[in-house]
């Protein structure tokens, strides 16, 4: 087990990121540098698996694409700062936590059925859920004493 330390240090790498899990599509827009220009290029594919790690700057998740009959897969670390940002295209149903099996199967047989059939299913699924901010003590004391007097 890592020691409070090690989590101490990854909670300054938080960075704002949408869920990813196996069965997603996803768009990863990963910032090239070549030579003295920088570029971003997006590598789009299936989520096939997701490492968690001890520790959040462990985690990483691995998205595979076809491209030009040749299955390409590619390593992301979650917290990496070369990546731009992750857009989810589709949600597929699976049942699996690793899709590995996907590795020997080529067309139709690759293929994963749709969770959402509409955009208003998917908005709401891929929606961020809203933080709710308690009201401080003080306020609410102020609160009970207003009530209490009328």
């Amino acid at each position: 087990m890592p020691s409070p330390v090690l989590h101490a240090q990854a909670a300054a790498f938080k960075r704002n990121i949408p869920e990813v899990l196996p069965g997603y599509t996803v768009r990863v827009h990963e910032r090239i540098q070549e030579g003295g220009k920088e570029r971003i290029q997006v590598f789009e594919g299936l989520v096939i698996s997701v490492h968690r790690g001890h520790v959040p700057t462990d985690a990483s998740f691995t998205v595979r694409r076809i491209m030009s009959g040749i299955g390409v897969e590619k390593v992301f670390p979650m917290l990496a700062t070369t990546i731009e940002k992750i857009d989810v295209k589709k949600i597929a149903k699976v049942r699996r936590a690793k899709l590995n099996f996907l590795r020997g199967r080529s067309g139709k047989s690759a293929r994963l059925s749709e969770r959402f059939t509409t955009d208003e299913e998917f908005a709401v699924a891929v929606a961020k859920p809203e933080v709710k901010t308690e009201e401080q003590p003080e306020e609410k004391a102020s609160e009970v004493k207003e009530e209490k007097g009328q």
